[in-house]
């Protein structure tokens, strides 16, 4: 492997801000498409979410996590893809702010978000537990990448099943929002044009997401900052983006299952970020090279999603600020949780 070239801190900056704006505007042009074209196939708003949106819109973290694995840093891979699962997950919280008529958490409760939650509680888990345990490698992936991955097919078959027969609903309320099967941006473009563009949004995503590594490395390396920070906060926020848009936008035209189906699929797709970073990592398992602000990072996104599980069931109507206890407790969790590891890490 050739050694490694780190860009100036100016350069870094300037290679970051352009990866930011290339990934939120393809980012939203892809949520886009990809909901026009999963709409198509029979799909309820929240496997919507989860499969087409929430998967496509990875691409950036997917780009980025393996980059920098590939490179030599699994704290900034790692980082990256946990980041952004705990930063989505605030980002429910954000969106909340934009439906007035009651709190996010009781309006879209459905059988297959509180499923889906608790599917990345199951999935979060597996990274800590392969900590725990000698590190074992085959052909430098650890056995654990293989069952997060086995644990994904047989979770989104669980997921699929809650939709199409769930066994629990939600007593419904003036303020509930039934799924209605229909995506936001909808428009009158043929299949071939639709995935022409879902294409094109996905290579540029792509590239972006690698900007987005080489970036984070200069970053890192002249400020100071550690990989954790510079990868949990500001790439996987940055590469979080078109979630944050579209859950507001989803929020905005009633579209609330769609919304939290998309960010919770996403964070679950996310996962398998770990995956590829540990098959992009050639110097041994990454779970054993990865520092113990790694776990904290999973450990907070298993927290912040448990919150949220709690409050689809619990069904608020109405909280703090206008947004459900649960929405205020995650991102009062999540600004303490990154501002301690600012200052201690």
């Amino acid at each position: 492997m050739t050694e490694e070239v780190v860009w100036p801190l100016s350069v870094s900056l300037l290679v970051f801000a352009v990866a930011v704006v290339t990934i939120t505007g393809f980012g939203i042009m892809m949520t886009l498409v990809a909901s026009q074209l999963a709409e198509r196939t029979g799909l309820g708003q929240a496997m919507m979410g989860a499969l087409f949106v929430g998967g496509s819109t990875s691409l950036a973290e997917i780009a980025t996590s393996t980059t920098a694995a590939y490179n030599g840093h699994p704290d900034l891979a790692v980082s990256n893809a946990v980041g952004s699962i705990a930063g989505q997950t605030a980002m429910l919280a954000v969106a909340d702010l934009a439906y007035h008529r009651a709190n996010l958490e009781h309006a879209a409760a459905s059988a297959e978000n509180l499923m889906m939650s608790v599917f990345l509680i199951t999935l979060l888990a597996i990274p800590l537990l392969a900590a725990g345990v000698p590190d074992i490698s085959l052909w430098s992936i650890h056995p654990a990448s293989l069952g997060l991955v086995v644990t994904y097919i047989w979770g989104m078959r669980l997921v699929s099943q809650a939709h199409k027969q769930p066994m629990w609903h939600p007593r419904e309320t003036p303020e509930t929002r039934v799924d209605d099967g229909r995506a936001p941006g909808r428009g009158h473009h043929g299949l071939t044009g639709l995935w022409m563009r879902f294409i094109v949004a996905c290579a540029f995503m792509s590239l972006a997401g690698w900007l987005l590594a080489r970036s984070a490395v200069g970053i890192s390396v002249h400020s100071g900052l550690s990989e954790t920070v510079v990868g949990g906060l500001f790439t996987g926020l940055s590469s979080s983006l078109p979630e944050l848009i579209t859950a507001v936008t989803a929020v905005r035209i009633g579209q609330l299952t769609l919304a939290v189906g998309d960010v919770l699929g996403g964070n679950a797709f996310d996962t398998l970020v770990v995956v590829m970073s540990d098959v992009a990592y050639r110097q041994g398992s990454i779970y054993a090279a990865i520092s113990q602000q790694q776990y904290y990072l999973i450990s907070l996104a298993i927290l912040l999603t448990g919150i949220l599980a709690m409050g689809l069931v619990r069904r608020e109507k109405h909280g703090i600020a206008n947004i459900g206890t649960e929405s205020f407790l995650v991102l009062f969790l999540y600004v303490g949780a990154f501002s301690l590891l600012f200052i201690f890490g």
